[in-house]
């Protein structure tokens, strides 16, 4: 003990915790004052029904201590110029709390959604982040613009449209993955990496954490340099009702996920490749509805953490301490209540 501060033992380690502002823009700001004012470390808005970009911005002007980030937006629906420019405004407009946060998203929506292309994820995600990298350090050295890949080329860059060099420095960039190619790409190239909350304590150990042991080790990266983000699906309520409305939510997102053929390995860590099957083929047949029936309460309780906030408290602990420097319960409720009382009960094991 040193003073009134307690020495903890090297293998502790600390876990910050965050919370997303997965809600309409215009709740965002005081949404993300009171997330604050909970204590949450940080806030991250997604790629949904809205730009996250503008959920950031409307979060960064109602709060001065959270870091904020994208998680995620999808990288491939923009080009490295208009990311480092994004980036740059909100690390201004957040004063130095802005990671910017890409995923890759699926060829379908990239192609059929977004119009843009599609080819190569893992090494055009490498080399968007590699890209975005050049622009900023134009930016705050003066040199000479000169970026030319297999994707993506730039070489120009006027005065007249150049930042000023940041204060705040550049942003982190995290990078989101599922599959191992992926994540080694998020530990070569990036300053941290999201968890897909469809993941499970083994896929985490076997995929996910083993992926980006290589990928760091391939570019000589230090493991105590590098942030993991857990997110986690988490079904909780403060009574019956808002328990039994998060579990019903908790089922069906899974279910969704399961879907996704790039989800595939995660299901195949358990044997479960028949889910992915099977909620392919509802969803394509429009029966949104049904999709609960196949997750079961064994399927359920490997992908989520359920019970009240003391209780997935315990679970989240359980599953990540000492493996992640950041975790976020997923919530599906926009509740601060809840929320403010989870996090308290998380603190108090993290």
């Amino acid at each position: 003990m040193v003073g009134n501060t307690i020495a903890l033992p090297d293998e502790v380690v600390l876990m910050k915790i965050d919370s997303s502002l997965m809600f309409e823009p215009a709740r965002v700001a005081a949404m993300a004052a009171d997330l604050e004012a909970a204590g949450f470390d940080g806030a991250y808005t997604f790629e949904g029904q809205s730009d996250p970009f503008i959920t950031v911005a409307a979060a960064a002007m109602s709060t001065s201590k959270m870091e904020l980030m994208t998680s995620i937006a999808v990288a491939f629906a923009r080009n490295p110029m208009n990311l480092a420019y994004l980036g740059n405004d909100l690390q201004n407009l957040s004063e130095g709390r802005f990671i910017l946060g890409l995923g890759a998203q699926v060829k379908a929506h990239i192609e059929r959604r977004f119009s843009m292309p599609w080819s190569k994820p893992a090494s055009r995600m490498r080399e968007m982040v590699q890209a975005v990298r050049a622009i900023w350090d134009c930016w705050q050295t003066g040199e000479k613009l000169r970026f030319e890949g297999e994707f993506y080329q730039h070489t120009l860059m006027s005065p007249v449209f150049a930042p000023q060099p940041n204060a705040y420095g550049v942003p982190k960039i995290f990078v989101a993955g599922v599959g191992p190619v992926m994540t080694e790409v998020a530990a070569e190239v990036g300053d941290g990496y999201f968890m897909h909350p469809f993941s499970t304590a083994r896929s985490m150990d076997e995929l996910s954490l083993a992926a980006i042991d290589r990928g760091l080790a391939g570019a000589n990266k230090d493991r105590a340099d590098f942030q993991v983000a857990a997110q986690v699906i988490t079904a909780t309520g403060l009574d019956e009702e808002t328990m039994a409305a998060a579990i019903a939510s908790a089922r069906n997102q899974i279910a969704f996920y399961a879907s996704t053929p790039a989800y595939l390995p995660v299901l195949a860590c358990h044997g479960w490749e028949q889910l992915h099957s099977d909620a392919l083929q509802m969803i394509r047949q429009g029966e949104w509805a049904q999709l609960n029936d196949l997750v079961d309460d064994e399927i359920l309780n490997t992908f989520a953490v359920v019970g009240t906030p003391a209780e997935v408290a315990e679970k989240i602990s359980t599953r990540f301490a000492g493996k992640v420097q950041r975790v976020s319960p997923v919530v599906y409720q926009p509740d601060v209540s809840l929320l403010a009382t989870l996090r308290r009960e998380l603190a108090r094991r993290i």
